[in-house]
């Protein structure tokens, strides 16, 4: 059953009631509740867009560093819940890393809020982590709060067209070598047979264009995007993950792909990979939902 939520108070009433939840209709909890850009932190609830969330700091000139497929209608609570991150996560890290308080709604009903509202935050135990990743299988995130950065003074991609596999692995070894600091860095093998990397700069403005003179000493000289990125994620797909140095060897049967080249992640054509939880997964499932109210890890 898909449980919808009009807000907190009608959540908290209907969860410890209802049976065999595998989805939520939070659309109707999606405030910005406080931005205070002096601070550079936010808190949202989780049914608002990220795409709308962004917009809102882009106004005060900040932004949530991550870049998931489809912001448009990925709410801030997939966000968090599926851990989903996009290509920039090579240079500004994940969710988990900009996470800083969170409110979640229990199986049983019961509000309870972790973390805080400021960045420097070390009192108690830090659960927010816990609920990233958790599909919604531990409790309802309803709203959250999250440390920003300055939107950067210059954004450059390019591209290079590698022949092989071997080649890409050469260039990444330059890139690794060099002093170039990509918050991009990827291999997108598209259905028509290219291999391209793509290589994303960020920051100010003087420190992007000295990069894109080191990048276009590597003939990585093209103009690129990450559409093929969005458009391949869009569909069904599996990930799988490697260590970044054995990433090419990982790859030689696949295509095509989007490949993270920068953490060894990549992404193909084919079915999701069931997870299968472990006896720790189990153990925090029981611990905060014993009458499995809520889907099962």
């Amino acid at each position: 059953m898909t449980l919808t939520a009009e807000s907190f108070e009608k959540l908290q009433k209907s969860l410890p009631n209802a049976r065999d939840v595998t989805s939520f209709d939070l659309s109707a909890i999606n405030q910005l509740v406080e931005h205070v850009p002096e601070d550079m932190t936010a808190t949202v609830q989780a049914g608002m867009s990220v795409a709308t969330f962004q917009a809102n700091l882009a106004n005060h000139g900040q932004w949530l560093p991550i870049d998931p497929p489809q912001p448009e209608v990925t709410s801030v609570g997939a966000l968090l819940g599926g851990n989903a991150n996009g290509p920039r996560r090579f240079g500004f890290g994940t969710i988990r890393d900009w996470l800083i308080g969170i409110a979640v709604v229990l199986p049983d009903g019961r509000l309870v809020r972790n973390g805080g509202k400021v960045v420097k935050n070390v009192a108690g135990f830090d659960l927010c982590k816990l609920f990233v990743g958790s599909r919604g299988t531990l409790g309802v995130i309803v709203e959250a709060t999250f440390k920003l950065l300055p939107l950067p003074e210059s954004e450059v991609f390019l591209r290079c067209e590698c022949e092989s596999l071997e080649e890409a692995k050469t260039l990444i070894e330059r890139i690794w070598a060099s002093d170039l600091q990509p918050s991009v860095l990827d291999l997108h093998y598209l259905e028509s047979g290219s291999l391209t990397l793509v290589l994303g700069l960020s920051g100010a403005k003087a420190d992007v264009d000295a990069q894109v003179e080191g990048a276009h000493e590597m003939k990585i000289n093209k103009p690129g995007d990450l559409a093929h990125d969005g458009s391949f994620r869009s569909k069904s797909h599996a990930f799988a993950a490697a260590p970044p140095d054995k990433l090419i060897e990982q790859l030689q049967d696949i295509k095509p792909f989007v490949a993270r080249a920068g953490n060894g992640i990549y992404y193909f054509r084919g079915e999701p990979t069931l997870h299968k939880p472990s006896a720790l997964e189990q153990r925090i499932k029981r611990s905060f939902d014993p009458k499995g109210i809520l889907p099962a890890p």
